[in-house]
């Protein structure tokens, strides 16, 4: 079962609206990393922030998914009414 909090579930699962339109990324060679979901660009790091995530992507998908929501914006805080 999903969390709709925003974090992963308890078997370490992707929240309903990551499970259905996951993000992507590429990071460059310039160390930017940009940030798709649906084919479009969404949001491109770059320097600092871009090198940080960087290299915490790529361990596990799930907290890949989490993390580059959360580098978008597009993540739920908890607080919204349904």
């Amino acid at each position: 079962m999903s969390s709709d909090s925003g974090e992963a579930g308890p078997r370490g699962e992707l929240p309903r609206g990551l499970a259905d339109d996951p993000f992507d990324y590429r990071v460059t060679k310039s160390g930017e990393v940009r940030i798709t979901r649906g084919g479009r660009v969404v949001t491109v790091l770059g320097g600092a922030a871009g090198e940080r995530l960087a290299a915490r992507l790529g361990v596990d998908p799930v907290q890949d998914q989490l993390l580059l929501a959360k580098a978008t914006g597009n993540y739920r805080r908890g607080n919204e009414r349904r």
